[in-house]
């Protein structure tokens, strides 16, 4: 039943690299000793920003293993890098709709980020638990984790744009955290919130920087909270004037294409929606093709609307083997 599961978690990610994530999380590998951490930390970040899921699911294993030797030296640091290499976990298997291995790591993200006593690394944790948390339908304990996390943000003074990029991040999760969960209230006013705890950051994040949110990214956030509250004329008019430029990484660019198509889709318009997924599909294939959520949009319109626009040319993308 395990094995099964592994396997069905993602029909586009070779099975044999989820179960190899899956024994390094059972039992951690031995160092590889390849080189610099910091610098191999930075270029799998690189790797899930251009959404090579691929190539980084491949590489974390051993990553991990690293990590681990590294954070033996009880240095907070190495501690707070061990987290961070969890969370990035978390991210790629959330994405590829493995929640089960997600939780693990998610909470093994958290564990690491308060041994290391770094706030930023423990809310990067705690928002990746609680969007694991949300897809397994516990939605109140999501909220109340993501509550938590930005009170804690919120209670370092904000005096430094990386904490204001927190703690805006942690609003922007809570207002979708509350839409999903049918509290249209409390994601507005979050949502609105973020948006003002966003105006002092610059139009585009630091590269490094460990929450990179941005005026533009808010409002991509607002497009996600409108749609998961039904809304989607209103999710349409957020997104209105977003443009793939706004946005730094293919990861985010993708995004913004994924988000408007799920807001067309839910309008009943197929060939914006086709229109937006092409566009997300050449900012970032894998971002198309690899998330459950999305690959079923294309296959729904595949099956419903074949003769609209752009739909033939956007199956047969997604359906191509991956380069």
């Amino acid at each position: 039943m395990r094995r099964r599961s592994l396997l069905a978690a993602t029909a586009t990610v070779p099975a044999a690299m989820l179960l190899g994530m899956d024994r390094a999380l059972a039992d951690t590998p031995p160092p590889t000793g390849r080189g610099a951490l910091d610098a191999r930390v930075a270029s799998a970040r690189g790797l899930y920003d251009k959404g090579a899921h691929t190539q980084l699911l491949g590489l974390l294993p051993g990553l991990l293993a690293d990590g681990h030797a590294a954070a033996s030296s009880r240095r907070e640091l190495d501690q707070a890098r061990m987290s961070s290499v969890y969370s990035l976990s978390a991210a790629l298997l959330i994405k590829l709709g493995s929640y089960e291995q997600a939780r693990l790591t998610a909470d093994r993200a958290r564990t690491w980020a308060e041994v290391s006593g770094s706030p930023l690394a423990t809310a990067a944790a705690s928002r990746e638990l609680a969007i694991v948390l949300r897809h397994q339908d516990r939605g109140k304990e999501a909220q109340t984790l993501m509550e938590s996390a930005a009170a804690r943000v919120e209670a370092t003074g904000l005096r430094t744009d990386a904490t204001s990029s927190a703690y805006a991040q942690m609003l922007c999760t809570l207002a979708y955290t509350a839409a999903r969960g049918g509290r249209r209230m409390e994601a507005l006013a979050m949502a609105e919130e973020a948006r003002r705890a966003a105006r002092r950051l610059p139009l585009q994040a630091p590269a490094g920087r460990l929450f990179p949110i941005s005026p533009a990214a808010v409002d991509l956030y607002s497009v996600g909270v409108h749609w998961a509250l039904g809304d989607a004329g209103a999710a349409l008019e957020a997104g209105r004037n977003l443009r793939p430029e706004h946005f730094p990484t293919a990861e985010r660019k993708a995004r913004l294409g994924t988000d408007m198509a799920r807001a067309w889709w839910a309008w009943g318009r197929p060939e914006q929606t086709a229109r937006a997924l092409l566009d997300a599909h050449r900012a970032s294939p894998g971002e198309v093709r690899d998330r459950p959520a999305i690959r079923s949009i294309v296959t729904e319109l595949a099956q419903r609307h074949p003769r609209a626009v752009g739909v033939r040319e956007l199956h047969a993308a997604v359906s191509a083997p991956a380069s």
